[in-house]
């Protein structure tokens, strides 16, 4: 089983991001995905989530109206768009697989907004 989130960086305030999270060893289109992400002084914070086909979403109300979560089941991806973004974005942003008792997590991906 593996999880790994791409598409990290620094970007300026304002800026947009796309997160990847390409899953691999698990029947990923019957998992509900999640995004969670992590500072220091936060601690870890979900921010996103959607369901096995993609057409019911959640999102923090930190970021309603600026990111957006997708799937691709044909490709065992799940991605998280990312507008606007602002300094208290930054973090580790971590992707979660979920199925009952089963919950799988990859590495992180580390987002820094700022000038």
């Amino acid at each position: 089983v593996q999880l790994v989130e791409s598409g990290g960086g620094l970007v300026r305030p304002g800026g947009s991001l796309r997160l990847s999270c390409a899953a691999s060893g698990f029947a990923f289109s019957n998992y509900d995905m999640s995004w969670v992400r992590q500072t220091p002084g936060k601690g870890l914070e979900w921010v996103s989530a959607i369901n096995t086909g993609g057409g019911v979403t959640y999102y923090a109300d930190s970021v309603k109206g600026r990111f957006t979560i997708t799937r691709d089941n044909a490709k065992n991806t799940v991605y998280l768009q990312m507008n606007s973004l602002e300094p208290e974005d930054t973090a580790v942003y971590y992707c979660n697989a979920h199925l009952r008792e089963y919950d799988y997590w990859g590495r992180g991906t580390q987002i820094a907004v700022s000038s």
